[in-house]
C-alpha cells in the first residue's frame, strides 16, 4: 500500500512551489515548515543535490479533530507536501497519504479524519495539475 500520493508537472521548481502552496491554502492548510534539502546537504555535507522542499502543511480544523479523538496524533503532524526537481522543468509534487499512514492506529474516528483529510490533500494535488 502506497503511503504517498504524487503528481508531475512541466514547470519550473519555484512556479510550483507557488502553486502548491496556493492550493494548499485553498483547502485550509497553513505551512507551518519549509525544509530546504539541497541547502541543508550542501551546508551540513558539502553535497550537491537537486531541488527538493519539505512543506509541513496543517489544516487546523483537522489537527483539531484529531487531537481531540488521538492525543498522540502530533506525533504525526503536519501533513508532509514534498516538491522536488526530477529534471530541468519537470517537478514532482507528493503529499502523504493519512490513511495509510494512520491505519496502524486503531481508531476508527481517526481514519474517517484521515480520509476527510485525504481528499483535501487531493483536490490539492489535483488544483496544481490543473493550473
Amino acid at each position: 500500500m502506497k503511503y504517498y500520493n504524487y503528481i508531475t508537472v512541466e514547470k519550473s521548481f519555484d512556479e510550483t512551489v507557488n502553486d502548491v502552496k496556493e492550493a494548499l491554502k485553498n483547502e485550509g492548510f497553513g505551512i507551518l515548515s519549509e525544509i530546504n534539502m539541497q541547502e541543508k546537504f550542501k551546508e551540513k555535507l558539502d553535497v550537491d543535490f537537486r531541488k527538493y522542499l519539505i512543506l509541513g502543511a496543517c489544516n487546523p480544523s483537522y489537527a483539531h479533530k484529531a487531537v481531540n479523538v488521538e492525543d498522540k496524533i502530533g506525533l504525526m503532524l503536519p501533513c508532509n507536501v514534498v516538491v522536488q526537481e526530477k529534471e530541468k522543468d519537470f517537478v514532482e509534487v507528493s503529499v502523504i497519504e493519512p490513511v495509510v499512514s494512520m491505519s496502524g492506529i486503531k481508531n476508527k474516528d481517526l481514519l474517517l479524519i484521515a480520509g476527510e483529510l485525504n481528499k483535501k490533500l487531493m483536490m490539492s494535488l489535483l488544483a496544481v495539475k490543473l493550473k
